[in-house]
């Protein structure tokens, strides 16, 4: 049987190695901490169909430099990591030219449009499909003002296949009547799902990979090597040396690092996002709310309610800055009143990030028999099943269902 060895346990690598295996490789998973925190645990839990629009500054005006200014803000940049982030930066201001926005945004949905059914089926595998609730997602909006100056956003989405509609005042009550009554109007999201706990999918999925054969090898990947162009391995930190037919890049926000041994470059940033889960309140919510104005999410998880967002650039080794959790928990306490904050936890993870919101899903240019599965952003979670479907058709050799020419690592160079 053909061999692969999949660098990081989190869902993208998990789900990749999962497909895999369906399709009779044999699968070594390299990760520095299997039972350690990671990005996928701390995911917002949704499966966020909808969102199909890449980020960009385009029109906001003065707006990002407000976010900075205000602790509550939802946009943190620390001073010492700007000249690194400065090339991620000038890509992103790319991201708005009309042609880049609309080739973009036509690729995130042609991942999107089937997210939810790889998922489910993965779900389905693993035994835990009633861990996933299909009651769409609701945004909300302080004013009619707000919400008319994201129109062009929705009809975009609607054009590319995205289900919404508005909900007045009165029908965001009955949806949610735990919500401070501040709201003037909402979106609900038909197509969108989430999950009871993020983490507890890692955990079984893991479980079932291993259960299928998997090898795992706890260790710190230094570098991909390729004897030859066909004849990949991996170099741990330890000096021990794994070789195979295939190897996978699925590090997250450190998976650039691991292609840069291999000559491939990719604009990669850790968007580190925050999070307060508080177990006590798990019920407040019927489904996942998006505060439109404030950038935030809480969504109803089994283990509590999770109030996330924020991103901050700081790099992959600079300490958690707390406040910005504490800063989210400030800001759900103004729309949703009487939380129960005993237990309350705090969370920070390392969202791999591109400046044109893409994945990198498919082959090294240089090393064939390298392939990576990194940079998705906010959309890990919901990105990850296809994902693993479509990495899993480039390693039997088939045509995959979506067009993997947008995700190449290769764009970084043009």
């Amino acid at each position: 049987m053909p061999h692969i060895i999949v660098v990081g346990a989190g869902i993208v690598g998990l789900c990749c190695a999962w497909s895999a295996q369906r399709r009779g490789w044999n699968v070594t998973l390299v990760d520095r901490d299997f039972e350690g925190d990671r990005a996928s645990h701390g995911n917002a839990g949704g499966i966020a169909v909808s969102e199909c629009l890449p980020l960009s500054l385009s029109g906001l005006g003065l707006q990002p430099l407000r976010w900075l200014l205000d602790p509550l803000g939802p946009l943190s940049i620390r001073a010492r990591h700007v000249p690194r982030l400065w090339p991620w930066f000038l890509a992103l201001r790319k991201v708005a030219e009309p042609a880049n926005y609309l080739r973009i945004a036509t690729a995130l949905a042609a991942l999107n449009k089937r997210s939810l059914e790889d998922f489910e089926a993965m779900l389905a595998d693993i035994g835990l499909r009633g861990d996933l609730y299909k009651r769409g997602a609701l945004t909300v909006y302080e004013s009619h003002a707000a919400f008319e100056r994201s129109a062009p956003q929705r009809e975009l989405q609607r054009a590319l296949g995205v289900s919404w509609h508005a909900v007045d005042a009165a029908q965001i009550r009955a949806l949610e009547p735990a919500l401070a009554p501040v709201f003037a109007i909402g979106v609900v999201l038909g197509d969108w799902a989430h999950v009871s706990d993020p983490a507890r999918i890692v955990r079984q999925l893991r479980e079932r990979v291993v259960a299928l054969g998997a090898h795992c090898v706890t260790g710190k990947a230094t570098r991909v090597t390729a004897e030859t162009a066909d004849i990949p391995g991996v170099l741990l930190s330890d000096g021990r040396a794994l070789g195979a037919d295939r190897v996978l890049v699925a590090a997250g926000a450190w998976s650039a690092q691991l292609a840069r041994s291999v000559g491939d470059h990719a604009l990669l940033e850790s968007e580190r996002g925050y999070n307060t889960t508080l177990p006590a309140c798990s019920t407040r919510l019927q489904r996942e709310v998006i505060f439109a104005q404030r950038q935030f999410v809480a969504t109803p998880l089994s283990i509590g309610l999770r109030i996330g967002g924020a991103a901050e650039f700081a790099g992959l080794n600079a300490a958690p800055n707390y406040q910005r959790s504490a800063a989210l928990l400030e800001l759900a306490r103004r729309y949703l009143p009487d939380l129960d904050e005993s237990g309350a936890q705090q969370w920070m993870g390392h969202r791999p990030s591109t400046p044109d919101s893409l994945p990198v899903i498919g082959p090294s240019p240089r090393t064939p028999g390298v392939l990576y599965a990194f940079g998705h952003g906010h959309l890990g979670l919901t990105q990850s099943a296809t994902t693993g479907e479509l990495i899993g058709a480039l390693l039997e050799g088939a045509t995959p269902t979506i067009d993997t020419t947008p995700y190449s690592i290769g764009r970084f160079r043009q």
